[in-house]
C-alpha cells in the first residue's frame, strides 16, 4: 500500500526519542509505544504497576523529551482541590482577587500516585480532563492547546488509597500496565547501577516541540481506517454489552478512544493505515479500566482480562462470518 502521508521526519524523530528513553528506562517497549501514541492521540494516560517498575521515571523522561511546560503533583491524603487548581488571593493594593494558578495549569501534568488523594481532590480533575478548562470562583480558565495528564497508581495497595471513580477512569484514553522486567533487563539495570550510570534526567534535551506534537495530531487525521476496521471496533464494544460476565460495559467514548489510539499507534509503527492487529493489540489497554465484572463472575474467579479476551475472540468470529457472506 502506498504511503499517503510523509512520515520520514516523524519516524526519524521517533527513533531518536525511543533511543533517549532507553538510556533511562530499561525495557518496557510496549509501554513506551503506548505512551507516545496516547500523546499523539491527545488523550490522558493512566500508568499502573507495582512500586519500583519505573512508572514515574518513564512519565518524567517522556515529559522532558517534549519542549513543553511540565509540572508534577504528588497526590497525598491531605491534598486539597485548591492545591491542584489554585485559589484566588485578595490583593490589598488593588482591592481585588488575583488567581494563583495551581500546578494543573501546565502543558504536561504528572499526577503521581493519583489514587492516594481523597475523592474531592480527584474530582478537581474532572472538568480539566474532559473540557480542558478549570472553573474557579465561577470563572472559567482554558488550558493550553497542548494539555495532557499522565497519572500513575499502584494497583495492589489499599492502605491510604482511594479508588478512582468510574467516570474519571473513563477519561483516560488508555491504561498502561507496567510489569516486572525480564531477567536480562533486570541484569542490565543492576549493571548500570554497579557502574554508577545514573543519568541526570534534568539534562535531557527536548526532541519534540509543542508544534511538532500539534502537527502530528493533524497528520493523524489523515491515517486511513478501512470500513471493516470501524466495524471491528464497533463489534468489540458491542460485545462488551452482550457479555453476561460484564456488569459495566464500554461506552461510545471507549470506541472513539480505541479508534484514536489505533491511528496514533499505526503512525508510531511507521504506517499511515490501521490494521486489525493494531486494534486487537490496544483493545485491552483501552477497555481494562472501563469494564466491571458482575459479582457472579468475580466469585467464579474470572478477571477483566479474561472477559476482554473472550470479547475480542467473539468480535473476530463475527468479522470472519461477515466476510464469508460476501
Amino acid at each position: 500500500m502506498d504511503t499517503r502521508i510523509d512520515l520520514t521526519t516523524f519516524n526519524q524523530k521517533m527513533v531518536l526519542i525511543r533511543q533517549e528513553i532507553a538510556r533511562y528506562v530499561v525495557g518496557q517497549p510496549f509501554a513506551v509505544a503506548q505512551l507516545l501514541a496516547a500523546i499523539i492521540a491527545d488523550g490522558h494516560v493512566l500508568i499502573e504497576g507495582v512500586p519500583g517498575v519505573a512508572k514515574t521515571l518513564l512519565a518524567k523522561t517522556v515529559a522532558r523529551l517534549l519542549n513543553a511546560d511540565f509540572s508534577r503533583i504528588q497526590f497525598t491524603p491531605d491534598l486539597m482541590p485548591s492545591d491542584v487548581l489554585g485559589t484566588s488571593v485578595f490583593n490589598p493594593k488593588t482591592q481585588d482577587f488575583n488567581l494563583h494558578k495551581g500546578p494543573v495549569f501546565s502543558q504536561i501534568v504528572l499526577a503521581d500516585e493519583i489514587n492516594r488523594a481523597p475523592a474531592k481532590t480527584q474530582a478537581a480533575l474532572f472538568e480539566v480532563m474532559q473540557e480542558r478548562q478549570a472553573t474557579i470562583d465561577g470563572i472559567t480558565h482554558p488550558m493550553s492547546e497542548l494539555f495532557f495528564i499522565i497519572a500513575t497508581q499502584n494497583p495492589i495497595e489499599q492502605e491510604g488509597t482511594y479508588k478512582l471513580p468510574e467516570a474519571q477512569l473513563d477519561r483516560f484514553i488508555i491504561k498502561i500496565t507496567m510489569g516486572y522486567p525480564s531477567q536480562a533487563e533486570e541484569l542490565e539495570i543492576l549493571e548500570r547501577h554497579q557502574k554508577k550510570e545514573r543519568m541526570d534526567i534534568n539534562a535531557i534535551k527536548p526532541i519534540f516541540s509543542v508544534q511538532d506534537i500539534l502537527g502530528m495530531r493533524q497528520m493523524m487525521d489523515n491515517v486511513v481506517v478501512d470500513a471493516n476496521i470501524l466495524g471491528y471496533i464497533t463489534r468489540i464494544v458491542q460485545n462488551t454489552r452482550n457479555n453476561a460476565e460484564i456488569y459495566l460495559p464500554a461506552s461510545p467514548r471507549a470506541a472513539i478512544a480505541l479508534l484514536q489510539i489505533s491511528k496514533a499507534y499505526a503512525m508510531i509503527s511507521g504506517r499511515d493505515f490501521v490494521t486489525p492487529d493494531d486494534v486487537k493489540l490496544l483493545a485491552p489497554s483501552v477497555l481494562s479500566h472501563r469494564l466491571q465484572l458482575t459479582a457472579e463472575a468475580e466469585m467464579e474467579g474470572l478477571t477483566i482480562e479474561h472477559a476482554i479476551r473472550r470479547t475480542l475472540e467473539e468480535a473476530l468470529v463475527d468479522t470472519n462470518q461477515q466476510r464469508a457472506m460476501f
